[in-house]
């Protein structure tokens, strides 16, 4: 589509006078000057310290987190089209919290196509921002797929969104994918993975997870 291009001109505004030299007047300036944005102001240092901390100190949310700690087995359904019936396959993953339990860290391994799988993945709690991040790296690719989201508290569940490559295209190109994290129980949770295909929102992975008793 082609873009239109929009030409704005201002008016020459000439002022004369029969009794005096004709004089030209400088163009009116085109700066909107109704709204005024209001400057960044810093916080004195002892508020930027309180906020710091806050930002600091794990939570309720970094709380939820360290509960995921421990093994987990499971098996995974894996759609390579969605009118194809599921791979499926046995997996495990390792749950802990570092870095004073502000991060879960997982470890993932299993068989995925006939492959050894590994991946790893590192969730966080941004205090600030309210929100939670995610990132994913594995065997099967050489990029990180990071994610963000929420936690719903009726539900129980985390839904984190953002983009993963294709890498079947061999062009860098990105799709949509969705992760959503649904606990049943304090043992039992429950993984799907969805992914965007022409607009329309395609379901691709399902691992049913339980936590292993010692």
């Amino acid at each position: 589509m082609k873009k239109a291009l929009l030409l704005f001109c201002a008016p020459l505004m000439v002022l004369s006078c029969t009794e005096r030299k004709a004089e030209t007047a400088a163009p009116a300036s085109t700066k909107d000057t109704s709204v005024t944005e209001a400057p960044h102001v810093k916080p004195d240092s002892a508020t930027a310290m309180k906020n710091w901390e806050a930002y600091a100190t794990p939570g309720d949310m970094q709380k939820l987190m360290s509960s995921w700690d421990g093994e987990w087995t499971g098996e995974c359904s894996m759609w390579m089209s969605p009118d194809a019936p599921p791979m499926k396959s046995q997996t495990t993953a390792v749950y802990k919290t570092i870095l004073g339990g502000r991060y879960s860290e997982s470890m993932h391994t299993g068989n995925m196509m006939g492959m050894a799988f590994e991946g790893k993945g590192l969730t966080a709690y941004d205090n600030a921002r309210k929100v939670f991040q995610s990132t994913w790296i594995d065997n099967m690719g050489t990029g990180i797929m990071i994610l963000e989201g929420k936690w719903d508290e009726p539900s129980h569940s985390l839904t984190l969104s953002g983009k993963m490559v294709t890498g079947d295209m061999g062009d860098g190109s990105q799709t949509d994918v969705k992760e959503v994290i649904r606990f049943d129980d304090p043992d039992h949770q429950v993984m799907e993975m969805y992914y965007s295909d022409n607009g329309k929102e395609v379901k691709s992975m399902e691992i049913r997870s339980e936590r292993k008793k010692h």
